[in-house]
């Protein structure tokens, strides 16, 4: 008999399909982030402004709120006082307004932290197109 048997090789194909369709979730990480499901819409800014936290070219952090709001913050002082708006405020928006220069890695980090501080969803603060402005 010259004919190939291969209802164990289907076999061993189904168990690696069930074993990565199992694993493929578990291997993705990221920030959660709660994306509109229409266009870009204005931010109702008449019942709490949103606390906006800056990152510029050179990668360091600046918060709207409280005192010295030109002055670089650290990564921990910035965590802290936004956590502790969070429990003085729990709807606050927050909103990350990036320069155009900084690496992706460094508004990730920045997100890390602001989901580590107790933020539920992060905003992403942009410009509209240099064609529609004029």
């Amino acid at each position: 008999m010259s004919e190939i048997n291969v209802v164990p090789y289907i076999d061993v194909m189904l168990v690696l399909l069930v074993i990565f369709v199992i694993t493929a979730p578990l291997l993705t990480q990221g920030v959660k982030v709660d994306l509109p499901q229409a266009g870009a819409e204005p931010l109702d800014v008449e019942t709490q402004e949103p606390l906006v936290v800056t990152i510029d070219a050179t990668g360091s952090y600046y918060l709207n709120y409280g005192e010295n709001q030109g002055a670089p913050i650290e990564p921990r002082v910035l965590a802290a006082r936004v956590g502790a708006l969070l429990r003085h405020r729990p709807g606050l928006a927050i909103v990350v307004r990036g320069d155009e220069n900084v690496p992706y890695g460094d508004v990730v980090l920045l997100m890390t932290i602001l989901q580590r501080a107790g933020a539920p969803s992060v905003g992403l603060m942009t410009e509209a197109p240099r064609e529609m402005r004029q």
